[in-house]
């Protein structure tokens, strides 16, 4: 397993070592001790999948207090454009954000500590996109940035008028006017 910091810190990439031969490919895509060892020591305890098609734009969203999340996402059909934004108060990066391309065939990860808001958009047909969290899903806790916040300016690699967004992403509130951090 390679870890590849990011330029926001405690944000990484996570490349799983793949065997591939005649048959296919085998790869271990979480290993407690390998994560712990690396100095991720995060305990998770849910399990999340969603299916997507092309267009659609996820977030970004976060859970905030006692019900923060840290999220070990990956890609197991399709390819997604992830984002990762830094909402931690006082941080030198909040407000910035880490993309990177994530999908079946590169078999990357994207490990996202707490304190950090997400998102992703789907580039190909279809995606099915899936993460582990270290905290429970609370509908109260819930929170969310617009996706078209002009002081995040994500580029989520897809047109505009292909966007494809929730009602709730639609009508998410601007960074500036969020104020649970």
């Amino acid at each position: 397993m390679k870890i590849i910091n990011t330029a926001i810190e405690g944000v990484y990439v996570i490349e799983p070592q793949v065997f591939e031969d005649n048959r296919g490919y085998f790869f271990e895509s979480y290993n407690k001790q390998k994560m712990d060892e690396a100095g991720l020591k995060y305990n998770f305890v849910q399990d999340n999948q969603s299916m997507s098609k092309y267009g659609t734009i996820r977030g970004i969203h976060f859970q905030k207090g006692e019900f923060a999340q840290a999220k070990l996402v990956r890609v197991l059909e399709g390819t997604v454009w992830d984002v990762a934004v830094d909402l931690r108060k006082g941080s030198k990066t909040f407000g910035k954000y880490v993309a990177v391309e994530l999908s079946a065939e590169n078999k990357r990860q994207l490990m996202i500590p707490r304190g950090f808001g997400h998102g992703f958009s789907v580039l190909s047909e279809t995606a099915v996109f899936t993460y582990k969290c270290d905290n429970v899903y609370n509908k109260e806790s819930e929170g969310g940035i617009r996706f078209d916040d002009p002081d995040i300016h994500v580029d989520w690699k897809i047109k505009p008028e292909e966007a494809i967004l929730s009602e709730k992403d639609k009508n998410a509130p601007f960074l500036k006017d969020v104020t649970c951090f």
